[in-house]
């Protein structure tokens, strides 16, 4: 064989190496295995050399389908919230309370079983297509209630705000303690209880008038509560923008 056709065989290779993880390799493949490892090991973990490691190649082959790591992370986000979509596609109801209520629950259900995508649902709307639509959803749902614009913002917006932030509050990371497995999340928060009852009463009335409850709860039961607060709210402000009936 010629040093030509040696040449000419070394790029050849070289060109189908380069090529096979773009082609072995779909956006979708990428995002599944991001989540994948946010799943197992939190925002921390999802590197773009560990995802291509995972995936079975290089950097450059996840470069190929994002600019870097933050668009990954959006991107993976809103594959997420995807699913939430998918989910509540078929929910219909006369009350746009109740259809709230639903759309809220699952997302924040979404959340909290998933602690590091609070940081990421809806952070970048340009490019989170569902994130959009998933808002847009609960937007039109909040029309129905014949506000004001600017009553619809702001209401959507409390919705949505009061149901990542507190999903993303509760996958706040716990003591070391719990994270290792020597104390398990409810010994964390019985010695919680411990330190509040120790609190001086008249000092802080409130806390020890619901410490019985804090040392009890649940914190879906909890966000389900404020939930129902907010969406009365709500509910009040619509029958005043409705006017009196008679």
């Amino acid at each position: 064989m010629s040093s030509a056709q040696r040449d000419t065989d070394r790029r050849t290779r070289r060109r189908t190496t380069a090529q096979r993880p773009r082609a072995s390799l779909s956006l979708e493949s990428v995002l599944t295995e991001a989540v994948a490892i946010l799943d197992e090991s939190g925002a921390q973990g999802l590197t773009i050399r560990a995802l291509a490691a995972r995936l079975g190649g290089g950097p450059a082959s996840v470069y190929w389908y994002v600019s870097g790591r933050d668009e990954l992370l959006d991107l993976a986000a809103d594959s997420v919230l995807a699913g939430v979509l998918e989910e509540v596609a078929d929910v219909a109801s006369d009350d746009p309370i109740a259809e709230l209520r639903t759309i809220a629950h699952v997302l924040f259900d979404t959340l909290a079983d998933r602690p590091w995508l609070g940081a990421y649902a809806m952070r970048d709307t340009g490019r989170q297509t569902h994130s959009l639509m998933l808002y847009e959803r609960i937007g039109e749902q909040v029309m129905r209630l014949g506000l004001t614009a600017r009553q619809s913002f702001y209401a959507a917006s409390a919705v949505v705000g009061f149901v990542i932030g507190t999903a993303a509050d509760m996958g706040q990371e716990l003591p070391d303690a719990v994270t290792s497995g020597e104390l398990d999340q409810r010994e964390y928060l019985a010695e919680a209880t411990r330190q509040w009852r120790a609190l001086d009463p008249a000092r802080y009335p409130f806390i020890h008038h619901i410490v019985d409850e804090f040392s009890v709860h649940e914190d879906r039961d909890q966000f389900r509560a404020g939930l129902d607060l907010l969406l009365a709210g709500l509910e009040l402000q619509a029958r005043g923008a409705a006017g009196p009936r008679g």
